[in-house]
Order: C-alpha cells, then structure tokens, then sequence
C-alpha cells in the first residue's frame, strides 16, 4: 500500500508544479523552453501519475 501511496503522492506534486510553472510562466522565456509549456507536459505526467497510483491503490485492495 506505500507504493500506491507514493506514487499518487509525487504524481500530486508533479502536477502541482506542472501547474505553478504553467500559471506564473506565461510571460517568461528561457534560452531554449518556455516554462509554460514544460508546465503542461508536467501536469500531463503528473496527472497520468497520480491516476496510476489511485488504479495500484485500487487494485491492491480488489486483490486482498
């Protein structure tokens, strides 16, 4: 069960700084990337994180 967990935790906090780099990094450029998108794709693979920690989490107690 502490697997399910920590992988529905750093997904949550994936995301999260997905999200933050996506909300304050709308007018800022960088040399190479643009912190906005970096923030989308972060919240992309932070969500599809957290989403797999919640099926192990659910999956784990369907096997019990």
């Amino acid at each position: 069960m502490a697997s399910a967990r920590k992988t529905l935790l750093t997904g949550s906090l994936t995301f999260a700084g997905g999200l933050a780099l996506w909300l304050w990094g709308l007018d800022e450029e960088i040399f190479i990337f643009t912190p906005s998108k970096v923030g989308v794709v972060l919240m992309i693979v932070g969500g599809l994180e957290a989403l797999y920690g919640v099926y192990k989490s659910l999956r784990r107690d369907d096997a019990a």
